[in-house]
């Protein structure tokens, strides 16, 4: 099929599920510190109630050091296990399942003009790609063990191109440590961020540079929100802006998120969102302030599993939020979140239960760990006038 996909509700037909093989650790270093900020800095309510904390910050992310942080191996292998039956499901429900190379060494480290880091799976792949209608764009990393991680799809991605789809790369930023807008962690209620503040000078310092995520967009046609929270967002926006222009409208909100917006809102169908709570509506654009809203449950201590103190939790208890939808009436659910499946039940949906166990220790959800390509519908709707 060729590529199309302008909405996140539409009937899918194809995406791809990412890899999670030889998934062993994170390495914690500037990029990964600031990107997951809102976890690391141990001022999530919620977290406290749930979960042990590490009980101080990550000392090897001073002066340009990294750390690794091991993951323990029955996650991992529980991990493969659900990504796997996500893959049954979806084929199951029609859906033709296309899978990344996998990596094969869980060792392989890159190197660039300015830094080396390990490199992980392509598991999240929503967040380094954007499809928007017939074409692939892939977004500037802002973590640097994910800086190539779209190689991994380059076999799908040629494909589509192949077949008509057109193929576009942002630009690549040299992600110095001074290439990274710190004003987000500083600025944030935790206060300041003591353990990322010591960035190291280097001969490439270009100033704030572009980095920005799919997963900071919310697809609706042709509209799209994006979340902006950084300068570099806020650069990649710019040119994304540019180069979409007479094509797409873009609606910019600010602070919503640290970075990505699907456990957030998420729209699952014209004139109907998810929305995490009224005062996340309440910061949406005015056109989708008159879309109907559908506000979950609160996530609740029981539907996680109990990790160690060594443990590295990086996503907020909201994860859950993080559905697929299958067609305007269909939405795969995490099954460890009866609750939130009762909600979307009561408004007419046909919930696919899936198992997803450790979302919080590989930094995604159901909507993370694919990215549609082919959705029916052969045009950019306008559904916000």
């Amino acid at each position: 099929m060729r590529l199309n996909s302008y909405d996140d509700w539409s009937p899918l037909r194809e995406v791809v599920l990412g890899s999670a093989a030889n998934y062993s650790a994170h390495e914690r270093e500037l990029s990964f510190d600031l990107f997951f900020y809102d976890q690391l800095s141990d001022k999530s309510f919620y977290d406290r109630m749930y979960y042990p904390r590490l009980s101080t910050p990550n000392p090897g992310t001073h002066g340009g050091k990294a750390t690794r942080s091991p993951i323990k191996q029955r996650y991992v292998e529980e991990l493969e296990e659900d990504v796997e039956g996500m893959a049954e499901a979806l084929t199951s429900l029609g859906v033709r399942v296309l899978r990344p190379l996998p990596l094969a060494d869980d060792s392989l480290r890159v190197e660039t003009l300015a830094w080396s880091a390990a490199v992980v799976p392509p598991l999240n792949v929503r967040d380094n790609t954007l499809v928007l209608g017939d074409e692939i764009i892939e977004t500037p990393p802002q973590v640097r063990s994910r800086y190539f991680e779209t190689q991994f799809l380059t076999r799908i991605f040629a494909d589509y191109h192949r077949e008509g789809a057109r193929w576009t790369v942002m630009p690549r930023p040299l992600m110095t440590d001074n290439s990274f807008d710190p004003s987000y962690a500083k600025g944030s209620p935790g206060g300041p961020a003591e353990f990322i503040d010591d960035p190291q000078p280097s001969p490439y310092d270009v100033g704030y540079e572009m980095m920005f995520d799919g997963a900071q967009c919310l697809r609706l046609g042709k509209d799209l929100l994006v979340n902006i929270s950084t300068a570099n967002h806020a650069a990649a926006c710019d040119w994304l802006e540019r180069h979409l222009d007479g094509r797409f409208r873009i609606h910019r909100v600010h602070g919503l998120a640290d970075n990505h917006i699907d456990s957030m809102v998420l729209a699952l169908r014209p004139g109907l969102l998810l929305v995490r709570t009224p005062q996340i509506a309440e910061a949406l654009p005015e056109p989708l302030r008159k879309w109907d809203m559908i506000f979950p449950p609160e996530p609740r201590g029981n539907n996680f599993p109990v990790y160690d103190d060594d443990d590295l939790i990086l996503t907020s208890p909201y994860i859950d939020l993080n559905v697929l939808s299958i067609d305007p009436t269909t939405v795969m659910v995490n099954e460890a979140c009866p609750e939130l499946a009762q909600v979307l039940e009561r408004r007419g949906f046909t919930v696919v239960p899936v198992r997803h166990r450790h979302r919080r220790l590989f930094g995604g959800g159901l909507h993370c760990f694919t990215l549609d390509t082919v959705r029916e519908g052969s045009a950019a709707e306008d559904y916000l006038g």
